[in-house]
């Protein structure tokens, strides 16, 4: 009885696995952004990555916020899209000092 509940506790997590996935949210801080082109730029490279489903990007603060499938993309993909664009970013922390 004991190997059977363990068994179906087992299989129920391996088909569980997939809910575990979902949309990840990340603000990339960017660098090179300087004339009225660069927001376009930035917002189309970060889109043009597979799971990408939002971008939403701040010439004020200089970030773009990204919205994709975890399971599709991650922020080195994002990063390096904005970096080979010509945009190098990086994680931006509420709080880190930005110009």
């Amino acid at each position: 009885m004991t190997k059977m509940l363990v068994a179906m506790t087992f299989a129920l997590g391996v088909l569980a696995a997939p809910a575990f996935a979902g949309e990840t949210t990340v603000t990339l801080a960017v660098r090179n952004w300087y004339c009225k082109a660069c927001p376009h730029v930035v917002k189309e490279s970060l889109a043009a990555v597979p799971g990408v489903t939002n971008v939403a990007v701040s010439d004020k603060t200089k970030t773009a916020v990204v919205t994709f499938d975890d399971t599709k993309a991650d922020v080195q993909a994002l990063i390096k899209a904005t970096t080979d664009a010509g945009y190098p970013s990086f994680p931006y922390t509420e709080g880190m000092l930005w110009p």
